[in-house]
């Protein structure tokens, strides 16, 4: 070994190269400036359409129009930029990555320094419990035992030599070692990881679905824009009025509120998803997470507790139940044989003395054990040997005492190629690891043989222990501990799932989500625990990533399976397997929680990354964080993200209709040559856009999660389908505006008009025109009711049940009051209050449009399906599927969302 391995760097050596090499700190994924992001929200299509509505009404000498519709793009931006900083904020204070202080040689003498200013060439001196702060070479190595789990999937723990490498971020398990840096900061394997998951992000189907609603609205609205002015100048209208017309149309047709109505409904539900103890970073990730089909899923701390316990004892006398919680030294044993043997009816009642050898022996061949903390028992250390302590403490052993008085002479850590690790202690030597690996050398041992088949046909983690007398030898290597060894029993243990688990999946398959286990872990040990928790279906392949397909195309073909188990994977292989299910038209939730889950989860369309277990790097790649672990909360989210993106149509429905009742007095006018006057004007179409339209609007995008929101597939289609655009420009929008131009000739009627006669002018048509505005009023609250289902009508829901709704419409209802009955504001924008008979049909224009909208549900309902329509559904999803895996793999395009 060097001067230089031996004495470490000198302080000013040691500064120099943190001069030259920068400091050992993570590279944190460059987030986009606050200016940057509102730039964006205020620059995106929508956006775009509505900057182009409010540069028209400039032109068309409507400045106070051009302000409000400006005003709602930047209050949009801002709310959305809040949002995402707080999301930001939440998830800057998970950061946790790198130790904050490390021990180091430098000058020949122990430091302890900040592990930022740990450089290349430093020796470090590592203990159990310590963090790795760097990539480094070992030195020296004393039993030592390294935690990889967050870089390789692995569940245990390595053994590592002098000579092999230490990678940042790993734990010391057991034993301690002096290592060399080879690689700081950026340059370590663990930033090379997260760097991976870095890139632009793809589109959500919410975003894919807004920018189709997007341009179907600007269609609409630039074709009936244009359209009118043609009639209009085919009536006899001159042009600059046509133009100015036109453009009346087209923001009339512009629906300003859905921008701030979506981004609220999305945070509505990142709220509720809040309180389910689930962060969400993106706001669109709440809509995505509903649109999932397919759900890869890690193993450890995911499905299970990661709580290891000893649930049996064998030994060559029988079997024991060990009935505990957690790592409590309290429980029940059970003999399952039926028998008693002398020496167990010599100590009573209990486990036998032979299961209490046993347990002695496991823990005096263990470095992890369990300890009280919290009022509580927890693992410190490997939790498969926190449990043997555990069964050491309930079979009666003082563990604490017995560590304090018996050390180890020689400790050789567990060896993955031999399967096995052992301790040299007083005049034994103790043996414990993998049952094939101890009954071998244990001698033929058919009793043995069958409990472990029995063991783990039950998805049990088996562990055999096997003790030899010293003899006065002293084993200088592993496989010399293997001389005169008998065998004293088997210890299963299991990792309880988490509650709810199997309920959980059963939704998930309910709700037509496939779910697969994707790990790092040994696949025997995967396909035991897919088992135990229902996640495994009958047929599902358990395959290794070693043997994954090299093609693209086949790769997806065989990961396509509900309940599939891939094992052995590296963090390459999940990003493979990313865009493998994305390429089937898949919809991919990623769930992961180490550093080699990071690319995967960006990859994914939605990345859902542990809370409480994870590491940092995967939270800042993911879009969902469950803050406690739980699989249960990623169904919890997708209930609700589906829920949002019904709500979206319910107030798209709602946002179209009123549309179509601002357009009617435009088409009115147009239609007769200028000589009907309009009824409702450009500043009256924005109070209701903006002052009686958007908490309605926002209140249905709270509505709560249907029951049936779960049960069978989501149903793939765009956001305005054929039920959003025939409910609202067939039967709620042509309805209300019917009321609204029957409310206007009806009040000219009242105050004296007649047909033939010329138009009023002054006091008389602003007081019709205060009538047909608080028709759309009144006939709106009414649709808000109304578009809370497209098949119940509003009583069976119940009119209080969305308290939110109810509230909503009281305040739009003494909002409309107040512009109608406050002389300057009535003024502005053209009415004053009604005649008794407008009053009239205002009012009976909301019972008359909720018997419309349940007129025509129960039309639909009565309605048999279309014979050939179950067949021209599946064809056409056959179809859409083969487009999509058209693409590469890698390419962005994946299934539109379900509702």
């Amino acid at each position: 070994m060097s001067v230089l391995e031996t004495a470490g760097l000198t302080a000013a050596e040691a500064a120099a190269r943190l001069a030259r090499d920068g400091g050992n700190t993570l590279p944190r994924a460059k987030r986009p400036s606050v200016l940057r992001r509102l730039v964006g929200e205020l620059t995106h299509f929508f956006a775009l359409l509505l900057w182009a509505a409010a540069v028209l009404a400039v032109f068309a000498g409507l400045p106070q129009l051009s302000i409000a519709i400006v005003g709602v793009i930047v209050l949009n931006a801002v709310f959305a930029v809040i949002q995402q900083a707080r999301a930001d904020r939440a998830a800057d204070r998970l950061r946790e990555m790198l130790p904050t202080r490390v021990t180091v040689r430098r000058d020949g003498r122990r430091r302890v320094v900040e592990a930022a200013d740990v450089v290349v060439d430093d020796v470090l001196l590592l203990e159990s419990g310590d963090r790795v702060p760097a990539d480094a070479v070992a030195l020296t190595a004393n039993r030592l035992l390294v935690d990889t789990s967050m870089l390789t999937g692995e569940s245990v723990a390595a053994s590592v030599a002098e000579g092999d490498t230490l990678f940042a971020g790993t734990f010391v398990v057991e034993g301690d070692a002096s290592a060399r840096v080879t690689a700081t900061g950026a340059r370590t394997r663990l930033a090379g990881l997260a760097r991976l998951s870095t890139g632009s992000t793809p589109d959500t189907p919410l975003t894919r679905g807004l920018r189709g609603v997007v341009r179907l609205t600007a269609t609409i609205a630039v074709g009936a824009g244009v359209g009118f002015m043609l009639i209009s100048l085919l009536v006899g209208n001159p042009i600059t009025d046509a133009f100015v017309f036109a453009i009346g149309v087209t923001v009339a047709l512009v629906p300003e509120g859905l921008l701030p109505t979506v981004t609220l409904s999305l945070a509505l539900g990142s709220e509720r998803m809040a309180r389910r103890r689930i962060l969400v970073r993106h706001l669109e990730a709440v809509e995505t997470l509903g649109s999932t089909t397919f759900i890869c899923t890690d193993k450890t701390g995911t499905l299970t507790r990661n709580e290891m316990n000893v649930v049996q004892a064998w030994t060559p006398t029988g079997a024991v139940a060990v009935d505990g919680a957690a790592y409590g030294p309290d429980a029940a044993f059970r003999r399952l044989d039926g028998a008693q043997t002398a020496s167990d009816a010599e100590a009573g009642a209990g486990p036998g003395p032979l299961v209490r050898a046993l347990a002695l022996a496991a823990m005096r061949c263990s470095t992890g054990y369990a300890e009280q903390a919290d009022g509580g028992w927890r693992a410190h250390g490997d939790p498969m040997e926190a449990a043997i302590d555990a069964l050491a403490r309930r079979v009666g052993v003082d563990t604490d005492d017995d560590r304090r008085r018996t050390s180890p002479e020689l400790r050789f850590p567990f060896d993955p190629r031999l399967r096995r690790m052992a301790v040299v202690l007083g005049d034994e030597v103790i043996v414990k690891g993998a049952p094939d690996a101890v009954i071998a050398l244990c001698g033929h041992d058919p009793a043995a043989h069958d409990a472990v088949d029995a063991l783990t046909a039950r998805g049990l983690r088996v562990l055999a222990v096997a003790a030899a007398p010293r003899a006065g030898r002293t084993p200088r290597t592993l496989e010399e501990c293997d001389e005169g060894l008998g065998l004293l029993g088997l210890l299963a243990l299991e990792d309880p799932p988490r509650d709810g688990i199997a309920d959980a999946l059963r939704t998930c398959r309910g709700a037509g989500i496939h779910v697969g286990m994707i790990t790092g872990d040994h696949p025997a040990t995967a396909r035991a625990i897919a088992d135990e928790v229902g996640l495994r279906t009958e047929h599902a392949p358990v395959l290794v990533g070693a043997d994954l397909p090299s093609d693209d195309r086949h790769l997806a073909a065989v990961l396509d399976h509900d309940g599939i188990v891939v094992a052995r994977v590296s963090p390459e292989d999940k990003l493979r397997i990313a865009r493998a299910l994305r390429s089937r038209g898949h919809v991919v939730a990623m769930t992961g929680d180490g550093v080699n889950d990071a690319p995967a989860l960006h990859e994914a369309d939605i990345g859902v990354a542990m809370g409480r277990s994870g590491t940092d790097v995967a939270r800042e790649a993911a879009d969902l964080v469950l803050l406690d672990d739980s699989f249960e909360g990623i169904v919890a989210g997708i209930e609700q993200g589906r829920a949002t993106y019904v709500n979206i149509r319910r107030f798209l429905t709602y946002h179209l209709t009123d549309n179509v009742a601002e357009l009617s007095p435009f088409l009115v006018w147009a239609l007769s040559g200028g000589q009907f006057p309009l009824a409702i004007g450009v500043l009256q179409i924005i109070a209701l856009d903006l002052g009686t339209d958007t908490l309605s609007a926002v209140a249905l995008g709270a509505e709560p999660p249907a029951k049936h929101l779960l049960e069978g597939p989501p149903v793939r289609g765009r956001l305005m389908n054929g039920t959003v655009l025939r409910r609202a420009f067939g039967v709620l929008g042509p309805s209300e505006a019917l009321l609204t131009m029957t409310a206007f000739v009806v009040s000219l009627v009242a105050l004296g008009w007649r047909p033939g006669e010329p138009f009023p002018t002054g006091p008389d048509l602003m007081a019709a025109s205060g009538a047909a505005f608080m028709t759309v009023v009144l006939a709106q609250t009414a649709n808000a009711f109304a578009c809370r289902s497209s098949t119940r009508w509003p009583g069976a829901l119940g009119w209080t049940t969305n308290r939110l709704l109810v509230v909503a419409v009281a305040v739009e209802l003494a909002f409309s009051l107040l512009v109608l009955w406050w002389p300057a504001v009535a003024d502005l924008l053209g009415q004053a209050n009604p005649p008794l008979a407008g009053w009239a049909v205002a009012l009976a224009s909301m019972p008359i449009l909720i018997g419309v909208d349940a007129a025509d549900k129960a039309l639909r309902a009565r309605r048999p399906p279309h014979p050939h329509a179950g067949a021209r559904a599946r064809v056409a999803e056959r179809a859409s599927v083969t487009a999509r895996c058209g693409g590469s793999p890698g390419t962005r395009r994946r299934g539109r969302p379900r509702a």
